[in-house]
């Protein structure tokens, strides 16, 4: 089949965006340049993946998952149903963070990235500031088995521990940064997501917080001297959030930023950043 058909028949099925993204991935193109080899022949063997990963689309199955990457902060990452789908929230957090880095460190910077998944924040912290080490926390080794694929993927040099957040964590950090599971155990979330991504990077109890109840509880024991700490949050949890912190820790600031689409997002706790 030409590549003309494969659009056609893959536009019968699923939305053409779709289509035209997944053979442009197949066949190694970008989708403008598609269109100028719509008689090029595919061969049998993509032809039939093709096929099949429509089929797999038409099923339900998120994008992502099915052509097997997702571009993260200029940098594509190996993703599976194994690991989120990295939202554009969660760049806005990676964005927020170095802008702080760079303005309260000149020298490189020890980081944790806790719930790594994928590891996509992590390794684009270290793909775009100076680290002295960065470490990625997951409990999951299916997860940490996908990190460490885009630790060798992008080059870089990441440290891998199998941990429940802190458990086996005995460093202390500049800067710490995490997207934990934060959908409270009974909360409706779109099926797609629901049916298709990790429940343990989803959920965090009753009321959402019980990742960050971890994270906080170690928080003291964990941070230098001068500390950067951040957190992409529920667009509803920064009060209680912040409460959380302000009954463990003492003279930090606690700065919530909103995203793009003006809902709490982020929330930083700086400590001696001056």
């Amino acid at each position: 089949m030409s590549v003309e058909e494969l659009l056609v028949y893959g536009k019968q099925h699923v939305h053409s965006d779709y289509a035209k993204i997944l053979l442009a991935e197949l066949i190694n193109k970008n989708v403008l340049e598609l269109f100028n080899c719509l008689n090029e022949l595919v061969p049998e063997d993509k032809v039939e993946l093709y096929k099949r990963e429509i089929e797999a689309l038409k099923e339900g199955k998120p994008l992502q998952y099915v052509i097997g990457n997702v571009n993260f902060y200029g940098n594509n990452f190996i993703v599976n149903e194994n690991v989120l789908i990295p939202r554009f929230e969660t760049e806005e957090l990676v964005e927020n963070t170095i802008n702080y880095i760079n303005k309260f460190y000149t020298e490189p910077v020890d980081i944790i990235d806790l719930g790594c998944g994928s590891g996509v924040i992590g390794l684009s912290l270290e793909k775009k500031i100076s680290t002295k080490s960065v470490d990625l926390v997951d409990i999951s080794e299916q997860a940490l088995e996908v990190a460490k694929q885009n630790k060798e993927k992008l080059g870089l040099n990441a440290n891998l521990i199998h941990s429940d957040m802190w458990k086996n964590v005995s460093k202390k950090y500049d800067v710490i940064i995490s997207n934990p599971p934060y959908i409270k155990t009974n909360e409706e979330i779109e099926d797609i997501v629901k049916d298709n991504e990790p429940h343990l990077a989803l959920y965090a109890g009753e009321d959402g917080l019980d990742c960050y109840r971890k994270i906080i509880d170690g928080l003291e024991e964990h941070m230098k001297d001068k500390c950067i700490v951040a957190f992409e949050i529920g667009y509803e949890q920064a009060t209680d959030i912040t409460n959380l912190i302000k009954e463990k820790l003492d003279n930090v600031q606690v700065i919530v930023k909103k995203d793009l689409s003006e809902k709490d997002r982020m929330l930083f706790i700086l400590k001696n950043c001056e």
